[in-house]
């Protein structure tokens, strides 16, 4: 495959952020694309690079990932993620995932694995039986989450919170595409219940035409079959930032679900859209980047 610039683009959630939360987000999604950036210019793969920068924003509690994560309904962690290689096609997610610290590394290492997809406790066991430590909730678990967790299932809140899922999607120097998705899920979430973030071809998809990382309300985007429905799109010829703002104008028009995704091809990028008052971004190129909300 001819050479190609490479590309990290990542998102922070799509939501109404507050003005007070602006400059950590912009901050972290800038700092996850620098450190997914430095694998690449030392010769790592795709993959690891939208790895390290999507474990750089699930250990940074301001997000809705890893640390800090939102909540179900009965105040437990439940965790979703998925990752996605272009070049193999090999896909993996983990969907209500225990307190593991780094959900996203623990997709990465079931790439290679018959099964694409793990749920509950056989998800946490997997984990378990390939050296990752289950943790105690509360390491997890934020004084701020917990007070948005009261306001929304005790007093009747608004469920949905800005800070929400994050991901990252990525373009090596050989044009191969990766891309991975990380959650905590709604706040206030049914037990058992899964979004779209940790299904391949619905908030996480790569092959080797684009890489998309989406974020919102995970059953719009799962009704939609976003991320496969996006990349069909940029394969037969829709412009990719076109094909973008249409589907996700179509996910909120059609199936009532706002949000946000991030998508890098072959050739182009970094694109970003959001139908929500803004979503946290930020992006590395060799020759630069740059961070937006």
């Amino acid at each position: 495959m001819s050479e190609a610039q490479p590309l990290v683009l990542v998102h922070g959630g799509a939501g109404e952020l507050p003005e007070a939360s602006r400059e950590r987000h912009r901050a972290g999604c800038l700092e996850a694309a620098r450190r997914g950036g430095k694998v690449l210019a030392e010769g790592g793969t795709a993959v690891e690079a939208a790895c390290t920068a999507v474990q750089f924003l699930e250990n940074e509690p301001i997000f809705n990932a890893g640390t800090g994560c939102a909540l179900t309904r009965a105040g437990r962690v439940s965790l979703d993620a998925a990752v996605m290689c272009g070049a193999t096609g090999n896909a993996a997610g983990l969907a209500a995932l225990d307190a593991f610290k780094n959900p996203v590394r623990v997709a990465q290492a079931m790439l290679f694995e018959p099964e694409v997809l793990l749920v509950g406790q056989p998800a946490s066991r997997w984990a378990e039986d390939h050296d990752f430590t289950r943790l105690p909730e509360d390491e997890l678990t934020t004084p701020h989450v917990k007070e948005i967790w009261r306001r929304v299932v005790l007093e009747g809140g608004q469920a949905n919170f800005a800070g929400g899922t994050v991901g990252a999607t990525v373009r090596d120097g050989h044009g191969h595409l990766a891309a991975a998705t990380s959650t905590g899920g709604t706040m206030g979430k049914r037990e058992g219940r899964v979004g779209d973030s940790p299904i391949p071809g619905a908030g996480t998809y790569a092959d080797e035409v684009c890489a998309v990382s989406a974020t919102g309300q995970g059953e719009a985007f799962l009704r939609v079959v976003f991320g496969a429905r996006l990349a069909d799109a940029v394969r037969y010829g829709v412009p990719p930032a076109d094909a973008l703002e249409v589907l996700l104008d179509r996910t909120r028009d059609q199936f009532g679900g706002v949000g946000g995704a991030i998508m890098v091809t072959r050739e182009s990028g970094p694109h970003a859209y959001w139908t929500t008052p803004g979503m946290s971004h930020g992006w590395w190129t060799p020759e630069g980047d740059g961070c937006g909300i």
